[in-house]
């Protein structure tokens, strides 16, 4: 009893830090929406190091657009994007390191 007890604890934690997503830290927030900066950090052993951000606005109905930087592999990966509003939302965006690494990115979400 005492095992599985523990193994669906184990199982959950996983879960939880498959699922958890990178906080967005509001810089400025009004009545027409808010601006944040999600940085992409990695522990270390005595503190965190940053391989670069995204900054981003997000409107009060929803939409929103960002840009970033990733710094993690050896060149950096810079992106933007946006998405629309609504129960039918649209959003697309573009990353490239300038190189080799390029792509277009594209959804739809639909709310019910």
């Amino acid at each position: 009893m005492r095992t599985s007890i523990v193994a669906v604890l184990g199982l959950a934690a996983c879960c939880a830090t498959a699922l958890a997503q990178t906080p967005k830290l509001p810089l400025k927030s009004d009545d027409n929406g808010t601006v944040y900066a999600e940085p992409n950090v990695s522990p270390t052993e005595t503190s965190m190091e940053s391989k670069g951000a995204t900054v981003g606005a997000q409107r009060p109905d929803g939409s929103s657009k960002y840009i970033g930087v990733d710094t993690t592999g050896s060149r950096p990966t810079y992106s933007l994007g946006g998405s629309t509003a609504g129960d039918l939302s649209y959003s697309a965006g573009v990353f490239s390191d300038g190189n080799e690494k390029k792509g277009v990115k594209a959804g739809v979400t639909l709310k019910y």
